[in-house]
């Protein structure tokens, strides 16, 4: 084939399907880190994403509509589950704040509005009088109730395990994301150069180390 029928046959192509398709190839050390030695996951049949993330970190709050809007469109087989972080005890009120909420099913409800609290209205939820205060403003929350979840012997317990789940995962900075417990990505693998986050290539990375992981289960 001479180079002349060679680039009629490209011009043809690409008429015909268009340009193809960027592929991302997620490069190790570069874009996700692997974790080693990969974790065991708790949600058999499914590939587990956890985010690490605090309520008081602005990187997480800058993050969350990137996370709503991939939530909004995974596939059934994946699981994504917030794990408060917990590098010491410091961070265990905002832990406790957490799964508090996730105790009485209020996570979908009120996870922005407390993100709202914090870093629009400068509150500092995780204090439990602030906490109680808020919650009482809150229609439709029971602030009693939030406060008694948040000292509760079930809530204490998933603290405890949101620790030790940041130390095997070696986390050092929010938002971290694990995917299957294999690979350590997050918004901080795609800064710019300007020194912004380039949320879509993050996606696209997220959802490759994904795929990687359905295709390998099936």
């Amino acid at each position: 084939m001479n180079r002349f029928t060679r680039l009629f046959a490209a011009c043809v192509f690409v008429a015909a399907f268009g340009p193809a398709s960027p592929v991302l190839a997620a490069t190790a050390g570069k874009d996700y880190k692997p974790v080693s030695p990969a974790q065991p996951t708790e949600s058999p049949g499914k590939v587990e994403v956890l985010e690490f993330f605090q309520y008081g970190c602005g990187h997480c709050y800058d993050f969350e509509p990137t996370v709503k809007a991939w939530k909004a469109k995974k596939p059934k087989d994946v699981e994504w589950r917030y794990v408060p972080t917990v590098w010491d005890e410091s961070r265990v009120p905002q832990a406790k704040l957490y799964y508090a909420m996730e105790a009485l099913g209020l996570v979908d409800d009120y996870h922005d509005k407390l993100y709202a609290a914090v870093h629009e209205k400068q509150l500092k939820i995780w204090d439990k009088d602030v906490l109680a205060k808020w919650a009482a403003q809150q229609p439709g929350l029971d602030a009693k109730k939030l406060v008694d979840a948040y000292d509760s012997f079930g809530v204490a317990n998933k603290v405890q395990r949101a620790a030790r789940l940041t130390k095997d995962y070696r986390i050092s900075g929010t938002p971290s994301v694990i995917v299957n417990g294999k690979y350590l990505t997050g918004p901080s693998y795609t800064v710019t150069e300007q020194g912004g986050v380039d949320y879509a290539k993050f996606t696209a990375i997220l959802d490759e180390l994904v795929a990687g992981e359905r295709k390998g289960a099936k």
